[in-house]
């Protein structure tokens, strides 16, 4: 090796290891890999390679569970995107991934930053961003950071994705003690590409040239894989120069440069610099290649100076790409980032070594085999528990009001309106969003066509809390049903997995069971993973989240005219609940919030039964013969009316619950606010030919009323009434007045 690999670099002491998050056992890894001891350098690499946000060390074994495959996917895991056929020619790409840690530590540029990173992944492989969504979890509303946390992130996701021009359609947004300290920023993008210009990253052609095009390297982000990897303490604000800093216009700048490339026929491979930047993009371009990857680091464009090799590899500076372009393509493809005003340059080659070797100034200051930084990095099956079922729920105290209970509810921070939040995000630039903010999914066409993407994000973690297996199935039936209620037909999904501490036996479990009801879910319904992100070690001084498996998913409808929305359309329509309701309060927010409770077992999930309704739900919409659509999901079928309500401002009159042949069995709280699963309240015109189309189909339906008129509008229950007025105060007003106007 030469004097670089040893000259000027301090011991690789037990304390540095520790430092850079390896164990002991892992270091004694590395040695054996080496046949050496590391330098500095080697030792970052393997530090941010063997990170939880690169390496996937505790879940991989688990993640193999899920379903990947199916004639609609082109491109599963694996890669930056999934990949999948939407017909004509055309593909939809889409991923989700996580910022947590960085946005609890500096909320604007973490979130910002997520979202730029999530555009990356989705135009890297040649699509054109067309859609972010976002799935955000914060602590209770009344903790003192939740006011600061919530301002920023949602100032930083507008502030990127509003620059940048590509439309924030929807999403969620959820509050719990368990997220006071470790919220949760995932952000998905979707894109859409032809399926003959799909571009990957695995290095081919030996000799060929390296690039690196975008933005300059700084020193910000620098160990930002290894803080994601790690819990919080009280002394996590230290963290904060491992954020990293956006610049969206710099990013749109790159979209178009990449894609003028990705036009002509230069590109052989090509990855974003996200988690590890330099390192991780370099090492897995070349371990998915099978070939090696040879880099000057002296040849790195730098921003700051004096920049070591360290620093250069480890830096998480924003909008950056690594490609591998065909011998003799460079002026051509320097000439595009130049016009962009992009930095471009060559920097490396690839190899036949299967080795990264970096040189600076002449000297050699790393040499790796690329196998133990990729394919055979560490891999665990760490010890699991399953979470104890819970006992049945004990009785429920019976409240006098139904309507006071709906206002409580419809006030609660779960339920309340999210307009404050997707009013700072621009949702109709680039002008094909039909299915704005505040639906079941959004609804965006694919360019000059009548086909439109139906997009939703889901998950409710505290079903997953008390059975994890139940709520991994609920997360992706959830999904399932909000594409449905527009009538699209489900094609795929993203996951992004939030958990607690692998290393805890209970935490693990979570997973484990999660991963488990998700992969049953994903087989029955047709709806398999394709791409993803695992967010591990969140928690603070041992306190971990809620198990938070969000769930990203996008479907497919063919004629965008014919979709449905929650809004009642006209008087006199006829209300009706498709699906068996059988009153389950078990960990509902009525419980929560009404009888100041979190307990029981979460609503089970009956696959079989979800697949039949959904599929005759998706044919009454695209027939023609239902007016208004919306699943039933937190809060329960009157939660669900109340929103159809104020969507339409137009009332209702509801009958008393009778939902099963007869009277419900049950007091009327667990008929309007139970949770049960695979329902949707359905509104039409014509109700005898709905009935009779239900019949024939064997699912379950119940006429519970009518839609009233506009004249001082008004939810009418069983002898009790409710203004829309009243709703509309209690619905609108909590996040505005939390968040100080």
């Amino acid at each position: 090796m030469g004097r670089g690999m040893t000259e000027a670099t301090p011991a690789i002491t037990p304390e540095l290891v520790a430092e850079h998050g390896l164990s002991p056992d892992e270091y004694g890894v590395i040695l054996k890999a080496l046949g050496r001891e590391p330098n500095l350098t080697e030792l970052g690499i393997f530090s941010v390679m063997w990170s939880e946000h690169c390496s996937y060390k505790s879940s991989r074994l688990h993640l193999k569970k899920l379903p990947t495959k199916g004639p609609q996917v082109i491109q599963g895991p694996g890669e930056n995107a999934g990949v999948v056929d939407i017909g004509d020619g055309d593909a939809a790409i889409f991923k989700m991934e996580s910022h947590n840690h960085p946005s609890f530590i500096e909320p604007y540029q973490g979130a910002a930053t997520g979202v730029g990173g999530i555009l990356r992944d989705v135009f890297t492989m040649g699509a054109r961003p067309v859609a972010n969504m976002n799935a955000l979890r914060f602590g209770a509303p009344d903790h003192p950071k939740t006011r600061h946390l919530v301002k920023g992130v949602v100032a930083g996701i507008g502030g990127y994705g509003n620059c940048v021009g590509v439309p924030t359609v929807g999403g969620e947004t959820n509050f719990h003690p368990a997220y006071n300290g470790n919220i949760l920023v995932n952000a998905m993008t979707v894109g859409t590409a032809k399926t003959d210009k799909i571009f990957y990253s695995a290095a081919a052609g030996i000799g060929n040239p390296v690039i690196y095009v975008g933005s300059k390297t700084g020193r910000d982000g620098i160990h930002g894989a290894t803080m994601a990897s790690a819990e919080f303490t009280e002394d996590s604000e230290e963290k904060r120069p491992t954020v990293q800093v956006g610049d969206p216009f710099t990013e749109k700048l790159l979209i178009e440069a990449c894609l003028e490339l990705m036009a002509t026929d230069a590109i052989v491979a090509i990855q974003d610099m996200g988690a590890a930047g330099l390192t991780s993009s370099s090492v897995e371009m070349a371990d998915k290649g099978g070939v090696g990857i040879e880099l000057d680091l002296s040849k790195v464009p730098c921003r700051e100076e004096a920049m070591t090799p360290y620093e250069m590899m480890l830096s998480e500076s924003q909008e950056r790409m690594l490609m591998v372009l065909k011998p003799g393509r460079e002026a051509e493809a320097e000439a595009i980032f130049r016009k962009w005003e992009l930095d471009f340059a060559v920097i490396g080659t690839v190899t036949d070594t299967k080795h990264l070797v970096l040189r600076f100034e002449g000297q050699t200051v790393a040499d790796i085999p690329l196998g133990p930084l990729g394919d055979n990095a560490p891999l665990y099956d760490r010890p699991h528990e399953p979470t104890p079922k819970q006992p049945p729920l004990p009785p429920v105290t019976t409240t006098t009001s139904v309507t006071h209970d709906l206002v409580s509810l419809m006030g609660s921070p779960d339920l309340a309106s999210r307009r404050w939040i997707w009013e700072q995000y621009d949702h109709m630039v680039m002008a094909d969003t039909v299915g704005r903010p505040g639906g079941d999914a959004a609804v965006v066409r694919v360019h000059g066509t009548q086909k439109a993407l139906a997009i939703t994000t889901d998950c409710t973690p505290r079903y997953c809390f008390a059975d994890p297996v139940e709520g991994g199935k609920q997360a992706i039936a959830e999904a399932y049903r909000n594409l449905t209620a527009v009538g699209a037909t489900p094609l795929a999904t993203t996951d992004c997995m939030n958990f607690g501490n692998p290393e805890r036996p209970r935490i693990m479990g979570q997973f484990v069971g999660c991963i488990e009801g998700m992969a049953e879910a994903c087989a029955a319904l047709d709806m398999p993973i394709v791409s993803g992100n695992v967010s591990l070690y969140n928690e603070t001084n041992g306190i971990g989240i809620l198990p938070t498996p969000a769930i990203g998913a996008i479907g497919l409808l063919k004629d965008y005219t014919r979709r449905a929305d929650i809004a009642f359309k006209a008087a006199g329509d006829t209300i009706f609940i498709v699906g068996a309701t059988r009153g389950h309060l078990g960990q509902s927010l009525w419980l929560r919030y009404i009888d100041g409770r979190e307990e029981g077992p979460p609503p089970p999930v009956d696959l079989h039964t979800e697949l039949a309704t959904g599929n005759f739900v998706r044919g009454i919409i695209v027939e023609g013969t239902a007016n208004a659509v919306h699943d039933c999901s937190d809060g329960g079928a009157l939660v669900a009316v109340a929103e159809m309500a104020l969507a339409g401002r137009l009332g209702c009159s509801l009958a008393p619950p009778n939902f099963v042949g007869d009277r419900f069995e049950g007091p009327a709280q667990a008929a309007w606010f139970g949770e049960d699963q695979g329902r949707y309240i359905v509104t039409t015109s014509d109700p005898d030919k709905f009935a009779d189309m239900a019949r024939q189909a064997g699912v379950p339906c119940y006429r519970i009323g009518n839609v009233g008129s506009s004249d001082a509008p008004a939810l009418a229950i069983d002898g009790e009434q409710v203004s829309l007025d009243a709703l509309y105060a209690a619905n609108e007003n909590i996040l505005p007045d939390l968040m100080g106007g």
